[in-house]
């Protein structure tokens, strides 16, 4: 079995966004900026898409879900007038087809992306499902409909001088640690955790992957960060867990380990709006939020740990 882990990186003791790091307070205009959002109906997604919208940008939704997506529209604009430039594009990550067709509609419709978040996930299936193209559903939707959406939209993405974020999670630490590539599809003990966990591994890996990839070619016109959101009141968990997974999570949500929805899409915000955001795995910004001190490794991961007072 090959073992695929991320490098490790260097840490810089300086947080260049003060004692209270990122909020959206730093957000100054982005009228004519147009960002891409996958899984943007509820949870961090929606939240971000708010947070962008509420600065002039154009936040296009690439989601599943058409009717959940109608009432999340709807939502946004009774919140920030009719006026917000939000729009939807139905993608279905766990079917390439689907990929296929909304990054075609992309390419007619959105004449610039200044970055395409990668965010939408499923998460501890309790039972092993395929997608349509056979892979193992979180494999598949998390990682394989992404890849391909980034590398369909890519030469849009660096004519457009734009960013990659691919929103990922420590979660892999709680799995094997490992791409599977002797039964990637889990044919054989299944667990949920541990698909989850690669899932996030590849998503990670690919990342660094495009990265160094785009370093070696000399290809500065895109930037690829990765972060994690963190523990946040999403309905991740409730949609796609099993009974206890959701019980366990409904407990956390009453303890200071999980955070809003809003917080939980800071790091993909941020990482998307900051100028100058450094772009070397020797380099490490770190964001205080809501209590927790997040350390994010750009092209790399966000790594949370609680603050210490």
């Amino acid at each position: 079995m090959a073992v695929i882990q991320p490098k490790k990186e260097l840490t810089i003791k300086h947080n260049p966004f003060g004692p209270q790091g990122w909020t959206p307070d730093r957000l100054g205009s982005l009228a004519g900026k147009t960002y891409l959002i996958t899984g943007a109906n509820s949870g961090t997604g929606f939240e971000a898409a708010r947070l962008l919208l509420a600065r002039g940008a154009r936040a296009v939704m690439l989601n599943r879900n058409a009717e959940k997506t109608t009432a999340a529209i709807e939502r946004l604009k009774q919140a920030l007038g009719s006026n917000a430039d939000v729009h939807f594009i139905r993608m279905d990550l766990g079917d390439l087809a689907s990929v296929r067709a909304a990054a075609k509609e992309v390419l007619r419709s959105v004449p610039r992306i200044d970055a395409l978040i990668c965010n939408a996930a499923i998460a501890q299936v309790p039972e092993r499902k395929l997608t349509v193209d056979g892979f193992e559903s979180q494999l598949g939707t998390n990682h394989y409909g992404h890849f391909l959406l980034c590398g369909l939209l890519f030469e849009r993405i660096e004519v457009s001088g734009g960013r990659i974020v691919v929103v990922a999670s420590l979660g892999y630490k709680m799995g094997l640690r490992t791409i599977r590539f002797d039964d990637i599809n889990w044919d054989k003990g299944y667990s949920a955790n541990a698909a989850y966990s690669q899932s996030k591994l590849a998503q990670m890996m690919f990342a660094y992957q495009l990265q160094d990839r785009l370093a070696t070619a000399n290809k500065t016109g895109v930037k690829v960060y990765v972060c994690h959101p963190g523990s946040s009141r999403t309905s991740l968990i409730t949609t796609s867990c099993g009974l206890l997974t959701r019980m366990t999570f409904w407990l956390m949500t009453k303890t200071p380990m999980v955070q809003t929805a809003e917080q939980g899409a800071y790091p993909e915000v941020s990482v998307q709006t900051t100028p100058l955001l450094p772009h070397t795995r020797l380099s490490e910004l770190f964001f205080l939020l809501a209590g927790w001190l997040l350390r994010l490794g750009s092209a790399g991961v966000l790594h949370r740990r609680q603050q210490v007072r």
